[in-house]
């Protein structure tokens, strides 16, 4: 099993990033995916989340009118569109596949909003 994110990097305020996750090895099709984020010295947190069965979504408060996830199941790609970043924005962000108590991670990706 293998999630691969991208897309990552340094970006002014205000500016747009869009990250990839690859999936390899697991039924993507069948798996919640999600995007979580972790900044320094603070918990691992919950930023999107899109369903299997219709493709519904679930957004923290802080990205909802911002971030918008999609997936492509012949892909077997995830994405977060990240628009009108913030400093606070700054963290490591995780793909994470789940599936009843079956979960998988990524390695994370950094992103940085800084002027």
């Amino acid at each position: 099993v293998q999630l691969v994110e991208s897309g990552g990097g340094l970006v002014q305020p205000g500016g747009s990033l869009r990250l990839s996750c690859a999936a390899s090895g697991f039924t993507f099709s069948s798996y919640a995916m999600s995007w979580y984020r972790q900044a320094p010295g603070k918990e691992r947190e919950l930023v999107a989340a899109i369903f299997s069965a219709v493709g519904s979504t679930n957004y923290a408060d802080s990205a909802k009118g911002r971030f918008t996830i999609s997936r492509d199941n012949t892909k077997k790609m995830v994405y977060l569109q990240m628009n009108s970043l913030k400093p606070e924005d700054t963290a490591v962000y995780y793909c994470n596949a789940q599936r009843g108590l079956r979960a998988y991670w990524g390695q994370g990706t950094q992103v940085t909003v800084s002027s």
